[in-house]
């Protein structure tokens, strides 16, 4: 159906009492509440040290868990790396065995977004870890009966990896649950301050381990790691408010999530910045295992060693970033560990010494934990909490498919010209998109504010709705001084995207050509559940903007809001959508 026949099949209003929506009331009049878990408060309320969120029982205990799932991810990636390098020794196939654990990311973790925003989040994650736990004892039986090929080590290591990209953007959403919004900062520099205490860890162990006893017994460790991660959450009693609306079906959930994340500006900078860092850091990783068997002739000791370096620098940059954080601007922050990681490169690439490439990649760590932080933190508060694991697992298929990509193209070029000429190019590349991102600011995201704010009333029908009813159609009529049209104009585009952000279709500002300055909104929606939604979905930012286009009203009552919805039997989905900001 295309815009003009939906717009057809709204023939009459439905009579409401006068409601004044969508300008302010009180709290307790919306009825159209989310299902949230109410995070814990702390002992303290103005506790945002970096260790308060640790002084929150299941936060400190699940902090742990992950901790010691990370050092066995890592085993478990030094001793599939070095599988595959000592069977094949082709460059390419040991950066198709990273290619291989994220790879999945790409293709499942937005449906496991848009499951973890559906479903219970808790249940949900503990049975990704028990598939996780399978995958990896079937790997360590596999390479203890000597039965493992490099083609079942890579479909294996993408089961593996499909378990983590289910498990991803459930984890991410439930940080909020655990810690008070303010705590949450904190809460993000310490998982990755826990990551990569993991990754200066779990490969150096991994190496000995695979040294020592071999790679079975390194995929049987991570097996075992999975544990911990499952036990916590079984025993955490996630307590959450009943909603009064039915969840989002899965295929409408979907749409929700990619059309949130087209109108958040916030977002989409974060997005843009992680593709253009992400593709060329890909390459020093990948090539890693390469290097040190081509050029230094060393074992998994000094791979898992050198891995081990990129640890300490992130762990050394975890603990100065809070004190860069204050002195200077975020993006400035990112481009300028871009830069580091792009000089720790191409010094990669020219390096023979096992000693200077230590020192080498500590800065290339410091410099990928600097980007790597500052993006969470911006995706985090970039989205709002209905939408949270949807949206954040759009960010981590851009992290992804940027590492996947990367690590099957800096591969191929490595076998054709040399590992050395490859990383050098992938050096190049980085400067060159850091400063073309530089455009994507990522530094607003801090200001906005999703916290619900429940200040529309609901829609208050003669006749009750069926939820299925629609489309539905809303107007609402402004008076505009001719002086203020310019910056009515200028929030009236912000509040389209707002309006489009929560689940309009359609969006259009006319004037009246018979009475100057009067003009029209119009949006429409799928059904009188989704504009429902749309009310509880309104936050403290809709709300402080709503204001300031109320205050260059000239009529002295609020402006008037008119429902109209499309006969039960011509209800249907809007296949055209369209927005539009012009007088007529």
């Amino acid at each position: 159906m295309d815009t003009d026949t939906a717009l057809d099949t709204l023939p009459r209003p439905v009579t409401c009492r006068d409601s004044g929506a969508p300008w302010a009331v009180p709290a307790s009049r919306s009825r159209a509440r989310r299902s949230v878990a109410t995070p814990p408060a702390s002992d303290d309320p103005g506790d945002t040290g970096p260790w308060a969120p640790l002084r929150q029982p299941t936060f400190r205990a699940l902090w742990l868990a992950i901790l010691w799932g990370n050092v066995g991810t890592w085993i478990h990636d030094v001793a599939a790396a070095w599988r595959m390098a000592e069977t094949t020794g082709s460059p390419l196939m040991v950066a198709a065995v990273q290619a291989a654990t994220t790879l999945p990311v790409v293709l499942f973790a937005l449906v496991a977004g848009t499951l973890a925003d559906s479903i219970d989040r808790r249940r949900y994650l503990i049975l990704a870890q028990w598939w996780m736990l399978m995958v990896a004892t079937v790997l360590a039986l596999l390479a203890q009966a000597d039965l493992l090929g490099p083609w079942t080590l890579l479909a294996l290591t993408f089961a593996l990896g499909t378990g983590a990209a289910m498990a991803m953007p459930a984890q991410a959403a439930i940080m909020p649950e655990l810690v008070s919004r303010p705590q949450l900062p904190s809460a993000i520099a310490l998982n990755s301050a826990g990551m990569n205490v993991a990754r200066s860890i779990g490969p150096a162990l991994g190496g000995v381990v695979v040294a020592q006893t071999g790679v079975a017994t390194a995929f049987a460790i991570n097996a075992l790691s999975f544990l911990g991660v499952a036990i916590v959450l079984w025993r955490w009693k996630r307590t959450s408010v009943p909603s009064l609306l039915p969840p989002e079906a899965f295929i409408g959930g979907l749409r929700s999530g990619v059309r949130f994340a087209l109108q958040a500006s916030a977002f989409q900078s974060v997005l843009w910045k992680a593709i253009a860092f992400f593709v060329f850091a890909s390459a020093t990783p990948a090539l890693l295992p390469s290097l040190v068997r081509s050029r230094l002739d060393g074992g998994a000791g000094v791979f898992g060693l050198l891995l081990g370096c990129i640890g300490l620098g992130a762990i050394c940059g975890t603990l100065i970033l809070p004190g860069l954080r204050r002195r200077f601007d975020r993006d400035l922050l990112v481009f300028a560990a871009t830069l580091l990681c792009a000089a720790a490169t191409l010094s990669v690439a020219n390096s023979r010494s096992v000693l200077v490439l230590g020192v080498v990649l500590f800065g290339f760590g410091a410099g990928w934990i600097g980007v790597l932080s500052s993006l969470q933190v911006a995706a985090q508060l970039s989205v709002a909490a209905w939408v949270r694991a949807r949206a954040l697992s759009l960010y981590i298929v851009v992290f992804a498919l940027g590492m996947a990509t990367g690590s099957l193209v800096w591969g191929a070029l490595a076998q054709r010209l040399g590992i050395g000429q490859a990383l050098g190019l992938a050096a190049c590349g980085a400067v060159l998109a850091a400063w073309w991102s530089r455009r994507f600011l990522i530094g607003q995201a801090e200001s906005l504010d999703f916290t619900p704010s429940a200040h529309w009333p609901d829609p208050l029908p003669v006749d009750p709705v069926a939820h299925d009813r629609g489309p539905v159609l809303v107007t609402v009529e402004y008076r505009i001084g001719r002086e203020d049209q310019p910056r009515f104009l200028e929030l009236m585009s912000d509040l389209r995207r707002s309006r489009r952000r929560d689940g309009a279709l359609y969006w259009h500002l006319a004037e009246d050509t018979e009475q100057p300055g009067v003009w029209l909104e119009v949006f429409v929606l799928e059904s009188w559940l989704h504009h429902l939604r749309q009310h509880a979905r309104t936050t403290r930012d809709d709300e402080r903007l709503q204001q300031q286009v109320r205050e260059l009203n000239r009529n002295p009552a609020p402006p008037r809001v008119r429902h109209f919805i499309g006969d039960r039997n011509s209800a249907g989905p809007m296949s055209h959508r369209h927005d539009e900001t012009a007088p007529t």
